[in-house]
């Protein structure tokens, strides 16, 4: 079995001692290489290796783990982030599209944590912008969200996306430039995240921004028509929401 290197970066001593027996009992594949406990202690350590594998927790007590990772622009490692039990923290992961492993991990997160890193395309500076706004700025409504299509990784501005249709487990994305997005993610996993920030789910299959709404036709059951004329059906039982909604606007 080929050995995988890898660094820990965690500024609590009790953590990063947990994570290194955790690795050294059950992932024996895994060789560690060197362990910090600061952003200055991670850059000189970078300096001189460069794992496989980077465990890095977001929150250093000299800074963060985005400040490790521009001060070293060309590591290669795949990048484990670690973070703690916070709401708005994992919202922003899932804004960025990026995996991460929230504090306290099972045994069986951290494995799935490392089997999808060794697979992993490193995370691009976009989708590094995004998780970064998304955590510095948990009270304002992102700006930009990062899409997985079948072959890239698509970061797209909040405003521009028009509509989203369901399409079994994955989502398509209807863009105001009239491009089009397919994702494999549920229509309720961006539902759920996207509530918030002026998108409603109307019907079972669809969810749409509310700035791109034109009109609400009440006949025929009821359906809205978007600002390019595009139509999307409101279930019965969002009809109250929906309206509730609109008069809000």
């Amino acid at each position: 079995m080929n050995k995988l290197t890898a660094i820990l970066i965690d500024d609590i001593s009790s953590a990063l001692e947990m994570l290194q027996n955790d690795l050294e009992l059950k992932h024996p594949e895994i060789e560690i290489i060197g362990t910090a406990k600061s952003v200055v202690e991670a850059s000189k350590l970078l300096r001189k290796k460069q794992p496989d594998i980077l465990f890095l927790d977001i929150m250093l007590g000299d800074g963060t783990g985005f400040d490790i990772l521009e001060i070293h622009p060309n590591l290669t490692s795949k990048v484990i982030f670690v973070t703690a039990s916070d709401e708005y923290a994992i919202k922003a992961f899932k804004f960025a599209a990026i995996d991460y492993v929230l504090k306290p991990y099972s045994t069986d997160d951290l494995t799935n944590a490392i089997e999808k890193a060794k697979l992993q395309i490193i995370p691009n500076k976009e989708q590094l912008t995004v998780l970064q706004e998304s955590i510095s700025h948990p009270n304002q409504r992102p700006k930009k969200i990062s899409l997985h299509s079948s072959d890239k990784i698509i970061v797209v501005n909040l405003d521009d996306i028009m509509h989203c249709k369901s399409d079994n487990n994955y989502t398509e994305f209807y863009m105001a430039d009239h491009q089009k997005i397919l994702v494999g993610k549920t229509l309720k996993y961006f539902s759920d995240i996207l509530k918030e920030y002026g998108f409603i789910r109307v019907h079972q299959s669809h969810l749409i921004n509310l700035q791109y709404v034109k009109e609400f036709i009440k006949s025929d059951g009821g359906y809205i028509v978007l600002q390019n004329n595009k139509t999307v059906p409101v279930s019965v039982r969002k009809r109250t929401e929906v309206i509730e909604a609109l008069q809000k606007l």
